[in-house]
């Protein structure tokens, strides 16, 4: 059974820091991209940030590009997202979520969609305070 949890949420002032974490089980990740989105109450699920399978590529919503940074350590079958210079408007749950298709395998996919993934953490709630 596929297993995603994440951890590292919490309260924080604006202008401060984050780093979530997210551990998968039951299953290796290596050929598969990763991805990071986030969910505000009253609103749809939104992209973050996702990685190729080999951290060659990431992309990044324009709402968080320059302040977040996502990584990966295959050794820990794990995916990370540091945040800076956090903004109230950044609270939300975060979800890390990993496709499961084949045709998601390879050096160059980075799937931006939540349809596009198969496998979600349970989520990590962030507050930035103002």
């Amino acid at each position: 059974q596929v297993r995603l949890v994440e951890s590292g949420g919490g309260v924080v002032q604006a202008g401060g820091s984050l780093r979530l974490s997210c551990v998968a089980s039951g299953r290796t990740f290596h050929t598969m991209p990763m991805g990071w989105f986030r969910q505000a109450p009253g609103k749809e699920r939104e992209f973050i940030a996702s990685i190729t399978w080999n951290a060659g590529s990431t992309t990044y919503s324009d709402s968080v590009k320059g302040r977040f940074v996502i990584s990966r350590d295959h050794a820990k079958n794990a995916v990370y997202l540091q945040m800076s210079a956090l903004k109230p408007e950044d609270t939300a749950v975060y979800y890390c979520a990993v496709p499961g298709r084949e045709q998601f395998q390879g050096p160059s996919t980075l799937p931006t969609r939540p349809d596009e993934y198969d496998y979600w953490g349970q989520g990590t709630q962030v507050t930035v305070s103002s």
